[in-house]
């Protein structure tokens, strides 16, 4: 066990968005370390143990009755995180990634929270106008993702200079690893495309660089962003290592060994040309990246392999339903509703 993961034996730790692709892990692993946690989220959680109120952060209800009881820290996930969506559906990112966030602060607040860490992201960097991002990159985001994102930044250093609470925001990049079936971010596509046996849709020409971070080293920061008191303000959490989308296609068809034809379509409106980022700061801080890209999708493939699709649901845009997976060798049942020992619909009184 890692010397954060000790530290949080006995603590009470919210995670919003826990249901979610990097909040399963984040509750799993703080589980394990013996922390107490429960989950605020709109989906039920696929561990029927897990305590959970079900609910939208921006409803304060919701929120009063997620933080009842008091909390030493929390994990702030949810939120709008496709990039498409928010240039979809910009109101709705606001209302969950700003007026919830504010929620969610207010909620801590009142609650007695010391340490928050929030999932930000380097979109809200924009066009980059230096070798590489980093905590000092200026704000120019170019999308309601980002801006909303960089919205939630803001208000975090703000509670954190008048109330006290210390909020983390890791600037994490692109997110992969095991759970990622309902996710829309490029691993997963191409893991469906292969599965369902369909061309993958490259946007514009595929070389534009992102940066890829496993789920576990993303966990490993919020850990040590939760425990260790001199992580405060904004992180860079990536490998710093950047890959081209044709670069990550070739490395997935050697990996699963599949000639996976390749389409191209326009560019995304809003899609940064190129995420170069520099974690120095985290590793100076006690944060270092275990996978690299080749192992890691590796692990994600080995899981995709065994997974059964039902119905030919490829998940293409922001409204697009996920594809619907199974196990081959242990079906996965859906999590049934747990009754909550709080309601999150009371009234105030």
């Amino acid at each position: 066990m890692s010397i954060a993961a000790g530290a949080l034996r006995g603590q009470r730790v919210l995670v919003t968005g826990g249901s979610g692709f990097i909040g399963r892990h984040v509750v799993s692993t703080l589980a394990a370390a013996d922390a107490h946690v429960r989950v605020v989220d709109l989906q039920a959680h696929p561990d029927p143990e897990v305590e959970i109120v079900r609910g939208d952060i921006a409803d304060p209800e919701v929120i009063e009755a997620a933080f009842e009881g008091g909390f030493d820290g929390v994990v702030h996930l949810a939120a709008v995180t496709s990039v498409l969506r928010s240039v979809q559906r910009p109101e709705l990112t606001y209302q969950t990634n700003v007026a919830g966030t504010h929620r969610v602060l207010e909620g801590a607040r009142a609650a007695g929270v010391r340490a928050l860490v929030f999932a930000s992201t380097n979109a809200v960097t924009g066009p980059m106008l230096d070798p590489a991002i980093t905590e000092r990159s200026s704000l120019r985001p170019l999308t309601p993702y980002g801006a909303t994102k960089a919205s939630g930044e803001m208000l975090m250093s703000a509670y954190t200079a008048v109330y006290g609470i210390r909020c983390t925001a890791l600037r994490l990049t692109n997110v992969y690893g095991p759970g990622m079936q309902a996710k829309d971010s490029i691993v997963a596509r191409l893991m469906r495309a292969i599965r369902l046996d369909n061309a993958f849709e490259v946007y514009g020409d595929g070389l534009q660089v992102r940066d890829y971070v496993h789920v576990a080293d993303v966990v490993s920061a919020m850990l040590i962003a939760l425990t260790n008191a001199n992580w405060s303000g904004p992180v860079v959490i990536g490998s710093g290592r950047s890959l081209s989308v044709l670069d990550v296609i070739e490395e997935v068809r050697r990996v699963t060994g599949v000639e996976l034809p390749v389409t191209h379509g326009p560019a995304r409106p809003g899609e940064m040309p190129a995420v170069i980022v520099d974690p120095a700061r985290a590793h100076d801080a006690g944060w270092s990246p275990q996978f690299d890209f080749t192992t890691g999708v590796t692990d994600v493939w080995e899981e995709w392999r065994e997974l059964e699709i039902e119905g030919d649901l490829a998940f293409h845009g922001a409204e697009a339903p996920p594809v619907v997976v199974e196990a081959r060798r242990k079906p996965v049942a859906q999590a049934a509703a747990r009754p909550l020992k709080r309601s999150a619909s009371r009234r105030r009184v």
